[in-house]
C-alpha cells in the first residue's frame, strides 16, 4: 500500500496582491512555514506563473520549480479550473464567463472557446515539463442550465450536450496523453461532470480515455447529497487527485439542496474549513490508502465563516493528523505459522 502524500494546498483561493501572496517565491514560504509540503498552482495567475514560458522553456520550469524546492516543497500539479469551464459554455453564461478570458475575447465565444482550448493544450506540456503526471480541471457545461427537467427537456438535449463536449475534450485528452499526464476533472455542480452518472456519460464518450480521470473533492457531493464514500468504491481507479475540503447540509422545513438562491452563510449546503464540516475524513482517507491512492492531500479552503489564513493554518495540521502510514506488515504475522501445499491439502482433507 501507499502512504498518501501531502499536506499540500490550492493557491488559488490565497493569491493576492499583498505580500506573502503576491509571488510564488513569498506564498511558498508561507505555505512552508504552516506546515505544508506540496503547492498546487493555478495557471491563470500570472503572479505565480507564466503559462506559455512554462509550456514553452523547461529551463523556466527548472526555475519554477527550483522556487518552491527552496522552501522543502514540491508542485503537487497544476490547475486550469477557470480555463478548462471555458472549453464548453451554455450561452446563458456568456457574460459571466468572460471575465475568466482576456478582453480580447470578450463578447466572441468562439474565440474564448478556442483560447481556453490553447490554454489546455499549453498545460499539458507545462505539466510534463514541471515532471508532473496529473492536471487539475474543469469539463465546463452545456446542458448544466437543464439540470431539473421543466420545462420538459426533448429528447436528446442532454445526449447531444454530452456527445459534444466528449468532442470538445477529445483533442485535449489526446494532447495531455501525448505527454504521458492525466485530466483530472473536479467533479462539481455547474460543471456537467457533476456526479458519478455524468462522468461515465462523458467517459464513455471519449471511448473510455486513459487520461479522463478524476480530481474527488467530497465537499461537493454532501451538497448533493450523495454517498461520497461509496463514491471511492466505485471510481477509485480513476481518482488521481484529491481536495481536502469540508461541507455541510442541513436541510430545513424551508430549503435543501436546491438552495443557491441564498448567500453562502443562509445556504442548507455549504462550504467549512476543514473539522467544521460534516465530512467523514477519517474514512475517505482510509479508503484513499485501501486503494493505492497515488497522489496528494491538497487542501482546498473554502468557507463562509472562517477567516482563510485561519483555515490554512488549522488544515495543515488536519490534513497530517489523517494521512495513514500504511503497515508494511499484517497486524497478525505474530501468530503466523509456516507451511506448504502438502500441509494446506491435509489441513482441508483433501489428501
Amino acid at each position: 500500500m501507499k502512504t498518501l502524500k501531502g499536506p499540500a494546498i490550492f493557491l488559488a483561493q490565497f493569491a493576492g496582491d499583498q505580500p506573502p501572496f503576491n509571488s510564488l517565491a513569498s506564498i511558498a514560504e508561507w505555505a512552508a512555514g504552516l506546515g505544508y509540503r506540496g503547492v498546487q498552482i493555478p495557471t491563470w495567475d500570472s503572479r505565480l506563473i507564466d503559462l506559455k514560458r512554462a509550456a514553452e522553456s523547461k529551463t523556466y520550469c527548472d526555475e519554477i520549480a527550483g522556487i518552491v524546492e527552496t522552501h522543502d516543497l514540491s508542485i503537487t500539479e497544476l490547475s486550469t479550473h477557470l480555463q478548462g469551464h471555458l472549453v464548453a459554455v451554455h450561452p446563458a453564461y456568456d457574460s459571466l464567463c468572460d471575465g475568466f478570458a482576456p478582453a480580447a475575447v470578450h463578447g466572441n465565444p468562439a474565440a474564448r472557446q478556442e483560447w481556453a482550448v490553447e490554454q489546455l493544450k499549453l498545460a499539458a506540456r507545462a505539466s510534463a515539463n514541471l515532471g508532473l503526471d496529473a492536471h487539475a480541471t474543469f469539463s465546463g457545461g452545456l446542458a448544466w442550465p437543464y439540470l431539473y427537467p421543466f420545462p420538459q427537456r426533448p429528447p436528446g438535449l442532454i445526449e447531444t450536450a454530452f456527445d459534444e463536449l466528449a468532442r470538445r475534450w477529445r483533442p485535449i485528452l489526446d494532447a495531455f496523453d501525448d505527454v504521458g499526464v492525466d485530466v483530472c476533472y473536479e467533479i462539481h455542480p455547474g460543471e456537467d461532470l457533476f456526479d458519478g452518472t455524468t462522468f461515465e456519460m462523458f467517459l464513455e464518450r471519449v471511448g473510455n480515455h486513459r487520461r479522463c480521470n478524476i480530481l474527488y473533492d467530497p465537499s461537493h457531493f454532501v451538497l448533493q447529497a450523495l454517498d461520497y464514500l461509496d463514491y471511492i468504491d466505485i471510481y477509485h481507479e480513476r481518482i488521481k487527485m484529491f481536495h481536502v475540503k469540508d461541507a455541510e447540509f442541513n436541510p430545513t422545513g424551508r430549503q435543501g439542496v436546491y438552495s443557491g438562491y441564498q448567500p453562502w452563510i443562509d445556504r442548507a449546503g455549504r462550504f467549512r474549513s476543514l473539522g467544521d464540516g460534516q465530512v467523514d475524513f477519517a474514512a475517505i482517507f482510509s479508503k484513499l490508502a485501501k486503494y493505492d491512492f497515488p497522489g496528494w492531500a491538497v487542501l482546498e479552503w473554502e468557507c463562509c465563516l472562517k477567516h482563510p489564513e485561519d483555515g490554512a493554518r488549522e488544515g495543515a495540521a488536519f490534513i497530517a493528523d489523517h494521512i495513514i502510514r500504511v503497515t508494511e506488515k499484517a497486524f497478525d504475522d505474530f501468530a503466523g505459522a509456516d507451511t506448504d501445499e502438502a500441509a494446506n491439502r491435509r489441513m482441508l482433507g483433501i489428501g
